[in-house]
């Protein structure tokens, strides 16, 4: 055993001397600080080496320019590539990827807020077990099986089409299919067939965090808003929507960003109309113009930066 000199010289009681370990417990125990550092440090350097370093690593990629006719990428700083993103193509392009974003995020939200209220208030013991399995229970299978699953479902011979026309709505269904925004022969190849899809892969990442911000949201809160006389529509659009905002706001930008950069589904429900995700994945593995695509990916990032800016000029995140 190791005796401190300090214990003998004074004739006190031995005592192991102070190890390598103890000696940095102790410091770590004085300073609450170096703790916090220690902990944040491995998260932050990945957060700027990784991803950081990732962003800025397509950022000078996307101001390089690929030679037309050898096909190799030219190391020439220009900004040739974002004057390119300014064509009608492209613009059409990122206009249409907006516009699906925002649609599938303000449905999403839509259905899920009444199922994430009814789960939060309402639901007890196994019936919100249940429910939490039922929300969840298609994450637990592929994201490739759940999409071919569903273009067989919006096929023309599929169980969507057999339900319409046993129905006898199938008038119906030949007439948003001949809208001229859709103009399709069947669901599974037409802009309303990817956006249903599109609803239904990021439907349980809406309705989660809204589940999760309501239930935060204190009785007595409810209880007072009632006892002052508030009619229960109030008491929603006074107290509730705004306490629940922030789980609006996580829910919607779940959905939003998911589908800004979604390829796969377009491509495999849809016709050749081109969304973001598409153009970034021709341009870079077919067309293999790996500048261009860079700037392109720039593009979602910038969509995405405006729309979490707007959401904190509206407050979304005040109640955090």
């Amino acid at each position: 055993m190791v005796v401190a000199p300090s214990a003998l010289a004074a004739g006190g009681p031995l005592l192991p001397a102070a190890t390598l370990a103890d000696r940095v417990s102790a410091a770590l125990l004085r300073r609450r600080g170096m703790v916090l550092a220690f902990l944040l440090i491995p998260p932050l350097l990945w957060f700027g080496v990784i991803y950081l370093g990732s962003l800025f690593a397509l950022l000078a990629q996307s101001l390089f320019r690929l030679d037309e006719f050898s096909g190799v990428v030219v190391r020439e700083v220009g900004l040739q590539n974002f004057v390119a993103l300014l064509e009608p193509s492209n613009v059409d392009v990122v206009l249409r990827s907006v516009t699906m974003a925002t649609l599938v995020t303000a449905t999403s939200v839509v259905l899920a807020f009444p199922v994430a209220y009814y789960m939060a208030r309402y639901a007890r013991g196994t019936q919100k077990a249940l429910l939490y399995i039922a929300v969840m229970l298609p994450l637990w299978s592929s994201y490739l099986v759940r999409l071919y699953a569903w273009k067989l479902l919006l096929a023309k011979e599929g169980v969507v089409s057999w339900l319409v026309q046993q129905l006898h709505l199938g008038w119906l269904l030949d007439g948003l299919l001949s809208l001229p925004v859709i103009e399709a022969n069947s669901l599974s190849f037409s802009p309303l067939g990817t956006f249903l899809v599109f609803v239904y892969m990021w439907l349980p990442f809406v309705i989660l965090p809204i589940q999760a911000a309501i239930e935060r949201i204190p009785p007595s809160v409810l209880e007072a808003s009632s006892d002052l006389g508030a009619h229960p529509r109030q008491t929603l659009r006074e107290v509730i929507l705004p306490l629940a905002m922030p789980g609006i706001a996580a829910g919607s930008i779940f959905s939003f960003s998911l589908t800004l950069g979604d390829y796969i589904i377009p491509q495999v429900i849809g016709n050749s109309t081109q969304y973001i995700g598409q153009v970034v994945y021709r341009q870079q593995g077919l067309a293999g113009n790996l500048p261009f695509a860079a700037a392109f990916s720039l593009v979602p990032i910038v969509v995405i930066a405006v729309y979490l800016w707007l959401a904190r000029r509206k407050g979304a995140f005040d109640a955090l």
